[in-house]
C-alpha cells in the first residue's frame, strides 16, 4: 500500500479528473483543496517526506486552522494530468502552530508549490469552518463557461444571480437555498479577491467570480462537486433559454420557490424573494 492507495487521495484524484472531463479546467485553470481529518493524516504519515520542506509564509492567518493538513493541487499544474501523475501535480501541506505558514510534507516531486490561490483557499477554509462549525472540508475553484457567460449580462448582485439560477432549474433552491454570492472582477491570486470572497463566504457556500469562474465549498467531495455541477447546469439552462430570443412565457414563481423549500425542509433566503 502507498499514498495513492489511500481512499481520500483516490477521491481527490477522481474529483480532479471529473472536473477536467466536464471541461472546466482549460490549461492550468482551477484549483482544489481538502482539509484532512485526523485519521486521514495518521494514515498518510508513513508516506510523508523524511525531511519536511521549508516553512513558507502565506501572508494571511487562520488561527482556527493551526496544525491542520491539506491536500492541494499544485501551482501551474494541469487537472488533466492529475490522474496520470498525482505525485507531480498534488501535494500535502502542514500548517504551522500560528496558522500563518505551510510546509510541503508530500508530493510535487518535481518541484513547485501549492496552487497560487492557496492563501485565498486557506482564508476561505477558515471562514467556512467558522460558519459551519467545522463541517466544511473542501474548497473548489473552476471555470464553468455558462456561469462566466452570465456575468456579462446580469447585474453583479447576489440577489439577481441567485434568483436567475433558482428559477432555471427546480432542484436549485433545494441544493443551494442560501443562494450564491457574487464578486466583481478582480486580479486573480491577490489579496483583494481573497478578502472579497471571504466576505461572501461568510454567508454563502458558493461565490461567482465575474468573468472568471465559480468558487464553492462543502463538507465532502460529492456535495462540493455536486454544488458546482448544479450551479453550472442551471446557468447552462439560463443561457440556452436566453439564446432562443423568445419571450419568457412561464417561470418558477417566488411562491413556487417557497413551496419547494417547504416541501424539502430547507430554508430559502427570503430576502431574495418578492
Amino acid at each position: 500500500m502507498g499514498m495513492l492507495d489511500i481512499n481520500i487521495m483516490k477521491g481527490f484524484i477522481r474529483f480532479c479528473d471529473d472536473g477536467w472531463q466536464q471541461g472546466w479546467h482549460e490549461r492550468n485553470g482551477g484549483n482544489l483543496t481538502y482539509r484532512l481529518k485526523k485519521e486521514e493524516v495518521a494514515e498518510m504519515k508513513p508516506f510523508f517526506d523524511e525531511t519536511p520542506r521549508p516553512w513558507v509564509s502565506m501572508g494571511v492567518t487562520g488561527e482556527n486552522l493551526a496544525g491542520e493538513y491539506f491536500i492541494a493541487t499544485g501551482s501551474g499544474k494541469y487537472f488533466r494530468n492529475v490522474s496520470l501523475d498525482p505525485a507531480d501535480c498534488l501535494c500535502v501541506v502542514e500548517i504551522n502552530d500560528k496558522g500563518d505558514s505551510y510546509r510541503i510534507v508530500w508530493g510535487l516531486v518535481n518541484g513547485g508549490r501549492p496552487t497560487s490561490e492557496f492563501p485565498s483557499h486557506f482564508m476561505n477554509h477558515s471562514v467556512r469552518v467558522a460558519a459551519t462549525n467545522g463541517a466544511t472540508r473542501v474548497i473548489y475553484h473552476a471555470h464553468p463557461a455558462n456561469v462566466i457567460a452570465m456575468t456579462y449580462v446580469l447585474p453583479l448582485t447576489d440577489r439577481e444571480f441567485s434568483r436567475a439560477l433558482w428559477k432555471s432549474a427546480t432542484e436549485c433552491p433545494v441544493v443551494f437555498p442560501g443562494g450564491v454570492g457574487v464578486v466583481p472582477w478582480m486580479v486573480p491570486g491577490g489579496a483583494d479577491i481573497a478578502l472579497a470572497t471571504c466576505e461572501k463566504m461568510k454567508k454563502f457556500e458558493a461565490a461567482v467570480w465575474a468573468q472568471h469562474g465559480l468558487f464553492v465549498s462543502g463538507p465532502d467531495f460529492d456535495i462540493t462537486f455536486g454544488l458546482m455541477h448544479t450551479i453550472e447546469k442551471s446557468a447552462q439552462i439560463w443561457v440556452l433559454q436566453k439564446s432562443t430570443g423568445l419571450p419568457e412565457l412561464q417561470t418558477i414563481t417566488d411562491d413556487a420557490l417557497r413551496a419547494i423549500a417547504k416541501e424539502f425542509g430547507v430554508t430559502i433566503r427570503e430576502e431574495f424573494l418578492d
